[in-house]
């Protein structure tokens, strides 16, 4: 337990040092398409993550938005949503600064596959 946490909390000073552009060259953990357009997918996160987050930073990106999640505990971004325009929806491709963290938190993850759909 004790080298759990250990590992954890080195984790989470790890991950805050990393900035936007580190996390996008990461693999991405989400990669679908969503019937929702992009200013509706970014407006859904923000409700999902309002009560485990703070403010999201949403900036014009390409053709759609890109949406900048804050960690959780301290400054800096955990994840990173490219929200692109198609016809009919989304395509949306989710970066995450612990992506290879098996134990990181859920919550950015579950609010990107509750919002997919509805």
């Amino acid at each position: 337990m004790k080298w759990g946490f250990s590992f954890l909390s080195l984790a989470v000073l790890v991950s805050g040092c990393a900035n936007v552009s580190e996390i996008n060259e990461s693999l991405p953990t989400m990669n679908v398409i969503s019937g929702k357009k992009p200013h509706e997918y970014a407006q859904c996160l923000s409700e999902k993550l309002a009560g485990s987050r703070g403010a999201l930073q949403i900036q014009p990106h390409k053709d759609g938005l890109r949406v900048i999640v804050p960690l959780k505990f301290s400054s800096g971004p955990s994840a990173v949503f490219d929200i692109e325009e198609r016809s009919g929806g989304s395509s949306i491709k989710l970066h995450e600064s612990m992506s290879n963290v098996p134990v990181r938190p859920k919550d950015v993850q579950n609010a990107a596959t509750e919002c997919i759909s509805g």
